[in-house]
């Protein structure tokens, strides 16, 4: 049976889960010798692990690992604006393959690319003369815990197709490499003025159907929102759920219709509602919402789960999983009807992801 692979992102380090069966699974690591590690992922071009990490003490940088966590280097070669340019690089915040390019997305926001695997980097975009860049390349604003280009969405079947999320503006997709950009927002909701119709969103986490590449989802801070023509308009899909605020979501590799999310409280505390962990799926892409809770706690359950902590695999039954704030792995063998902590006492969760090993 193929071996599944997890690879965990924490705040002090990256970790692996594997098994051979998503019932009984083995843990390994620390990793990348404890810094905060923003996002963790395996890449099934080069079979390598990659860890995008950023340290206040020691900057922000690359691991990789060749052997699936045996051994570790680290690069940041390339990986900055320059002494002259106002803006610096304060963090690493999600990485992603597209084609023979590796990306990477930082704070202050802009996208890097590597075409050795990792060992140097060059500016490939910061999205400049879109709408609100000049608000976002001041340095003034880099508040705290922000990510910039929080998140990608590849294309398998173009490597030059691909979106950049820039955290609090909105969507943006690229059909030439990252030399054009659109904005990918016409539909969505906000609770706030905005100087231009086309940004001022805030997107979560975007998430493309394998099966449908027109189908697409995402989860936002206010509502969640599907796409029937490739993310160039969004309908809302939050009737049926607690609330209209969440970070992660997923897609079943399978069906185009069937997705996940977990809504959270939008105020200070961000944890699930009512103290009880709970996975919402929709069978029906989004007209209807079941709570997935066999398995998980549902009495002073007050976890929190980040845009990149929730992830599911690619077996004919997928596994479904999620990493929390407070350092707890959840599995799902069974496409989330029933559930098992497979690890604990870890470091906060930033990122899940997860490979399926022949």
């Amino acid at each position: 049976m193929p071996k599944t692979l997890l690879t965990i992102g924490t705040r002090k380090g990256a970790f692996i889960l594997e098994s051979e069966d998503r019932r009984d699974w083995t843990l390994r690591g620390p990793y990348c010798e404890g810094w905060p590690v923003y996002h963790a992922i395996y890449d099934p071009t080069t079979g390598s692990i990659y860890a995008a990490a950023a340290s206040e003490w020691h900057g922000s940088t690359i691991w990789q690992s060749p052997d699936l966590g045996e051994t570790w280097d680290q690069s940041s070669e390339g990986l900055t604006y320059g002494d002259d340019d106002g803006r610096k690089i304060s963090k690493v915040s999600t990485l992603a393959r597209a084609g023979d390019r590796l990306l990477v997305g930082v704070e202050a926001p802009g996208i890097f690319e590597s075409r050795d695997n990792g060992k140097t980097w060059s500016l490939l975009s910061t999205l400049s003369g879109q709408h609100g860049s000049e608000e976002w390349d001041d340095p003034a604003n880099q508040p705290p815990g922000h990510l910039g280009i929080s998140g990608f969405v590849t294309d398998t079947d173009d490597t030059d197709r691909f979106f950049a999320i820039v955290q609090g503006v909105g969507a943006f997709e690229t059909e030439d490499g990252g030399t054009n950009w659109t904005p990918r927002n016409r539909g969505l909701r906000r609770d706030w003025p905005a100087d231009y119709e086309d940004v001022g969103f805030c997107v979560h986490k975007l998430v493309r159907s394998p099966q449908d590449g027109q189908r697409m989802y995402q989860q936002n801070h206010v509502g969640m929102h599907r796409s029937d023509d490739g993310g160039e308009s969004w309908t809302e899909i939050t009737e049926g759920l607690p609330g209209d605020f969440g970070f992660p979501a997923a897609v079943h590799p399978h069906d185009r219709d069937t997705f996940y999310v977990i809504p959270v409280d939008g105020g200070h505390g961000r944890t699930m509602h009512d103290g009880k962990a709970t996975v919402y799926r929709t069978r029906d892409a989004g007209s209807s919402w079941q709570p997935m809770r066999k398995g998980l706690p549902q009495e002073d359950a007050h976890l929190g789960v980040l845009r990149q902590a929730m992830v599911i695999d690619t077996h004919d039954v997928p596994g479904l999983y999620f990493g929390t704030s407070t350092g707890q792995v959840f599995a799902s063998p069974d496409e989330g009807d029933t559930w098992n902590e497979i690890a604990g006492y870890l470091p906060g969760i930033s990122s899940v992801d997860v490979a399926v090993l022949d």
